[in-house]
């Protein structure tokens, strides 16, 4: 299938002000693109990509005064496929970890393990290991926490949104996250669109999404504790150890977002403009 996609976002900056941005598909599906998913700017600006330590395509550029947009739109071909479901993935031991995954072992800003260490066990040491494990996890996480964009805080952790039980998808996966650390099982936090393909009509606002991915079996696996389900059409953006490894924009002075618009969906029932959502700023926190 092919699938429309894109974002535009729309800022004001009391003064020129330097930028790192991640709204590019990530380099992992570049191939699928019909055509390179630009960042275009009004105004325009010069705009230099380049890769950061994860993998990510992330923009450099400098942002001029008053209001300044930036937008991406493109064609991703897709299989159609949900995420891969493989139950029997198994779960390593940490001395037969690849040293590249050792990182998603580690605590961090969002996702606390030390705090976090004894409620993990105690909720999940009787799970079978492996993709029981995780999945034992996403549950929980799914009932636990109660989620609104009003309850958006950029500056939530793990261990906060455990205590709350409340917050966005980001909340979600970065205690799922660090709850598989504490289990020694890698984890990574994504960020990326989520479409509804598939699900019929739904009510939900268009927006980027938060999930993790899981070392098993010898490769990462897609869980989504926001969500809970496989979904059709998923596709990532940046990845990292948590949120402040993968913001969609990373702004070096203040500045006050004033529209932020997602679309996802399939080419056959888009219409001639692209289907947008306007949500909270705090949506995209």
């Amino acid at each position: 299938m092919r699938i429309g996609l894109g974002c535009e976002l729309t800022n004001r900056l009391p003064a020129p002000t330097p930028m790192i941005v991640m709204l590019n598909v990530h380099p992992s599906r570049r191939p699928d693109l019909e055509a390179p998913d630009t960042v275009v700017t009004d105004p325009i600006v010069p705009v230099e990509e380049y890769a950061d330590g994860f993998g990510n395509r992330c923009c450099r550029l400098l942002a001029p005064a008053g209001a300044f947009t930036l937008r991406t739109d493109g064609v991703l071909r897709d299989n159609g496929a949900l995420d891969p479901l493989e139950p029997e993935s198994s779960q390593r031991d940490v001395a037969e970890l690849p040293p590249d995954s050792l990182v998603y072992l580690l605590g961090g800003r969002y996702c606390e393990t030390d705090q976090l260490s004894d409620d993990a066990w105690r909720l999940f040491g009787g799970a079978p290991e492996g993709w029981a494990r995780v999945q034992a996890i996403c549950d929980f996480v799914h009932e636990h926490i109660e989620f609104g964009y009003e309850h958006s805080r950029p500056t939530r952790t793990a261990a906060e949104a455990c205590q709350e039980a409340r917050g966005v998808c980001r909340d979600f996966a970065h205690l799922a996250i660090a709850f598989c650390r504490c289990m020694n099982i890698p984890a990574r936090y994504c960020t990326g669109y989520i479409s509804d393909i598939g699900l019929g009509e739904t009510d939900e606002s268009v927006d980027f999404a938060a999930w993790m991915e899981v070392y098993l079996g010898g490769r990462w696996h897609v869980f989504d504790p926001r969500n809970n389900s496989r979904r059709v059409g998923r596709v990532l953006i940046a990845q990292g150890r948590d949120a402040a490894d993968a913001p969609l924009t990373h702004t070096f002075g203040p500045n006050e977002l004033t529209a932020f618009l997602v679309w996802i969906d399939e080419i056959a029932i888009r219409s001639a403009a692209p289907a947008a959502t306007l949500v909270m700023a705090a949506a995209a926190r």
